[in-house]
């Protein structure tokens, strides 16, 4: 089944239709979004360099084998520890999902279900990581040409991260709290969304319930939305799960917001992602919905852009799974 929790008017044909020049042209000529973020953008504060007040929050570092890479995953307890098992949510772009949330969110989620908070990152103070990010949340190697005009591969990491989220970091969170594995989250934004949904088709266990915020299914020429979605489908072995897909009503009609468009990372940029439709995120909603087992949810968020989609989903997730007040349509504070 399917629950769309907004109403959605129909998108005009020729959005549908018209390819990257459109894209280019809406992005250079519409005000109503934000420019694209900075790569360098640094943390700064959260939730997790103050006090406990609600929660206590701790730390541990993985390191890969070949020690060229490291992860920073931040785990917060409530202080008031439930007698039952709790539930778990694992979030991705864990020091951006940190800048999320604030001490009158955990003091709501502490009042509630009470989970326990997984920010799986990297061990730096980068908002986010592009290029450790690109490498994990991906199950594909996507080639495409740079600003440069030069053909660059990059991605196909994603099986391995889900090895290290399973063998390694679920294993340290259980040592660290008394989990609920029936009541196990994944929430991920764009690269992680796409995340998400190729752990769904790849495992479809591993999680009770799924949630895929702007999934980046453009990746790769499309390729999520090719032979391994087809698999999944077909092999379902009605292995139930919740999905929840979400995307800003300004993703779905392909308006991209105000962007330099003399930037050749932009322009490039612009030109990969042309190969999904615009309501890509909709679509696929709607056949997942087809799925034994599967208890689909699509949700949209009128005039939201891909970027402020970040902390409305996670918001919008913790009220969904955790009943407490729904805040995404607060903004996020400026960077």
């Amino acid at each position: 089944m399917i629950v769309s929790s907004s109403l959605i008017s129909t998108v005009s044909p020729w959005l549908r239709t018209l390819g990257v020049a459109t894209a280019i042209g809406m992005a250079a000529l519409s005000p109503a979004a934000a420019q694209q973020r900075n790569p360098e953008q640094k943390v700064g504060e959260t939730v997790l360099d103050q006090a406990a007040q609600s929660y206590r929050f701790e730390h541990f570092v993985l390191e890969s084998p070949d020690k060229a890479r490291r992860w920073r995953v931040n785990v917060g307890v409530p202080v008031k520890a439930s007698a039952k098992p709790a539930p778990v949510l694992y979030m991705l772009d864990g020091n951006a999902a940190a800048m999320v949330l604030d001490q009158d969110m955990l003091a709501d989620l502490a009042a509630h279900a009470a989970p326990v908070l997984v920010f799986i990152g990297y061990d730096n103070d980068l908002r986010v990581d592009s290029p450790a990010r690109t490498r994990d949340y991906t199950a594909w190697i996507d080639t495409a040409d740079d600003e440069n005009g030069a053909p660059q591969s990059s991605g196909g990491g994603a099986y391995a991260f889900l090895d290290l989220i399973e063998r390694r970091i679920k294993p340290e969170i259980e040592r660290r709290a008394t989990i609920d594995l029936q009541q196990q989250s994944l929430w991920g934004h764009s690269l992680g969304g796409l995340f998400v949904v190729s752990t769904l088709y790849t495992r479809p266990a591993a999680f009770q319930h799924y949630v895929s915020a702007s999934p980046s299914l453009w990746w790769s020429q499309g390729a999520p939305l090719g032979d391994m979605e087809r698999q999944f489908i077909a092999n379902n072995q009605r292995q139930p799960a919740q999905v929840t897909v979400m995307l800003g009503g300004d993703e779905r009609t392909g308006n991209r917001g105000v962007r330099d468009m003399t930037n050749p990372r932009v322009v490039a940029h612009l030109r990969r992602i042309g190969g999904a439709t615009p309501d890509a995120a909709r679509q696929l909603a709607t056949r997942l919905a087809k799925v034994p087992g599967l208890t689909v949810q699509y949700r949209e968020f009128p005039g939201l852009g891909h970027g402020p989609m970040l902390p409305a989903s996670l918001k919008a997730t913790l009220s969904q799974l955790y009943g407490i007040a729904d805040r995404s349509g607060t903004p996020a504070p400026a960077p």
